[in-house]
């Protein structure tokens, strides 16, 4: 499929996007499912570096763990975790887009004025209600997830029959009316995630990938989050660790599918299939 430009207004930086982003993870947390993707304040700067060389152009830090099972922490702890690594990121990789994946106002208020430039929003503004128009006024890119309604991130696998058989219409259908409701509040810059492991079975999260090309006509740039998931390594019988290669096959799925950013741990494999995805793109096919 091919891509379609965007831009974006990131903290007063226009973004002009004419080919696929990498967005790297860096997690201020303790218990995030992938070990290596954990950072402390004096890591955070070296990390942010490297991914930056690499080529990131987005740094996601996230200080509140969403792996299945994990329970939610409050804001001003959030905020004592986020804010020394945004700041160091802001200093040792300039140039990024930094963004906080965050669910209350609060830490994105906080963030924004330490550097971000994007808030990431698991939640769809259902956990604070005032975080949706806070990034209205903030005049940042807000990035809207899919998680069930009602569910958490420790409770969020035991929603995974409410779908039924038909997970792709129920999810873009959510995304369709929050895109709306969120455009009304004032928000100009939206990218839209299906949420690949937060509510979903295995069978589920394939599906939302084969079908990942129908979120595109909600017109708003598709964020593809895959990276290392169990949706890879259980199906493989192996561990978040050691399923670089797999998960690096289906970030070019994903891609083909219409992704437009890629959120990953590992920075580098992952720049290196856009560019390869992009030969794919501007091959002639025969006949044509």
């Amino acid at each position: 499929m091919r891509f379609s430009p965007f831009s974006l207004n990131c903290n007063g930086r226009l973004l002009t996007v004419e080919r696929p982003l990498v967005m790297g993870i860096l997690n201020a947390t303790p218990d995030s499912f992938h070990a290596d993707s954990r950072t402390d304040v004096a890591q955070a700067g070296a990390d942010a570096a490297r991914m930056r060389e690499d080529g990131a152009t987005i740094i996601d830090i996230g200080g509140m763990s969403s792996r299945p099972g994990a329970e939610l922490i409050e804001a001003q702890e959030e905020i004592d975790r986020v804010i020394p690594v945004i700041e160091e990121v802001r200093n040792a990789a300039p140039g990024a887009v930094i963004s906080c994946d965050t669910i209350y106002a609060a830490t994105a208020r906080a963030a924004v004025a330490a550097g971000a430039g994007m808030i990431n929003d698991i939640g769809a503004g259902r956990f604070d209600a005032e975080l949706v128009p806070t990034v209205a006024r903030l005049k940042v890119p807000y990035v809207l997830m899919h998680m069930p309604v009602g569910a958490t991130p420790a409770t969020m696998q035991e929603h995974t029959k409410s779908y039924g058989d038909k997970v792709v219409t129920e999810v873009w259908d959510f995304l369709a009316e929050q895109l709306i409701a969120i455009r009304n509040l004032g928000v100009k810059d939206i990218i839209i995630d299906p949420g690949f492991g937060f509510g979903k079975s295995l069978k589920q999260n394939y599906e939302l990938l084969k079908n990942l090309h129908a979120f595109r006509h909600l017109g708003a740039p598709v964020l593809a989050g895959i990276s290392r998931k169990g949706m890879i390594y259980k199906p493989l019988k192996s561990t978040a660790a050691d399923v670089l290669p797999a998960t690096t096959a289906l970030n070019l799925y994903a891609l083909q599918q219409g992704a437009s950013i890629l959120r990953v741990h590992d920075v580098k494999e992952a720049v290196q299939t856009v560019k390869l995805y992009r030969l794919l793109e501007e091959a002639r096919l025969v006949g044509e």
